[in-house]
C-alpha cells in the first residue's frame, strides 16, 4: 500500500485495509477488554512488540511457509473469535501468550518477502503504531460494559469471527495457502 505520505503512513493504512489483521487485534482487544483493565493493559504492551518481532523475522527471511502463516490465521480466527463468544476466563498470562502468538505470526505474514531496509521497518512501526491504539479503542469499549444485553453484542461479534475462521480454514483446505 502506497499513500505518497511516507512509509509509517503506508504501514497504518495496510493494517487498516487488512481484515485478517484488524479483526483479529480487534476481537482480541475486545476479548481482554472483558476480562478487565489487567487483561487489556498486558495486551497493549505485548501484542505490538511481537508483531514488531515478526515482521523483522520475516524481512530476515525467518518466517515459515505460506501454508503455515495461513492455517495458523484461521486458527487464530476460530480461537480468539471462539474464546470472545464463550467469554472464557483465561488467566493474563493466556491472554497476553495469544497475543503474542497473534503478533507473531501476523507480523510474520505481513512482511513475508520483503527485504529488509529502513523504509520496511518504519512502515512496520506504522503497523505497530496503529495495532496499540485500535487494541485501545476496542479494549475501551467494553471495559465499562455492565449491562447483559452489550456484553451479548460483543460476544456475538466473536461468534461471527470464529465462523470467518472456520470459512478461512475450508478454503485452506480446498484451494490451498491464502497469499
Amino acid at each position: 500500500v502506497a499513500t505518497g505520505m511516507g512509509p509509517v503512513y503506508d504501514g497504518v493504512l495496510h493494517f487498516a485495509l487488512s481484515p485478517e489483521d484488524f479483526l483479529l487485534v480487534i476481537a482480541l482487544a475486545l476479548f481482554a477488554g472483558l476480562r478487565g483493565p489487567g487483561h487489556a493493559r498486558a495486551l497493549f504492551w505485548v501484542l505490538p512488540p511481537a508483531w514488531f518481532a515478526g515482521g523483522v523475522l520475516a524481512m530476515m527471511n525467518l518466517a515459515p511457509a505460506g501454508i503455515a502463516l495461513s492455517l495458523t490465521t484461521a486458527v487464530l480466527f476460530l480461537a480468539v473469535g471462539g474464546l470472545l463468544a464463550a467469554n472464557a476466563r483465561l488467566p493474563m498470562a493466556a491472554c497476553s501468550a495469544i497475543g503474542v502468538v497473534l503478533g507473531l505470526s501476523r507480523g510474520m505474514a505481513d512482511l513475508a518477502g520483503v527485504e529488509p531496509n529502513s523504509a520496511h521497518l518504519l512502515m512496520l512501526g506504522g503497523i505497530c503504531a496503529a495495532i496499540f491504539l485500535m487494541s485501545a479503542l476496542a479494549a475501551s469499549v467494553t471495559l465499562p460494559l455492565q449491562r447483559l444485553w452489550m456484553i451479548v453484542t460483543a460476544r456475538v461479534c466473536g461468534s461471527w469471527i470464529a465462523a470467518m475462521g472456520l470459512l478461512l480454514a475450508g478454503w485452506i483446505v480446498r484451494y490451498g495457502a491464502v497469499v
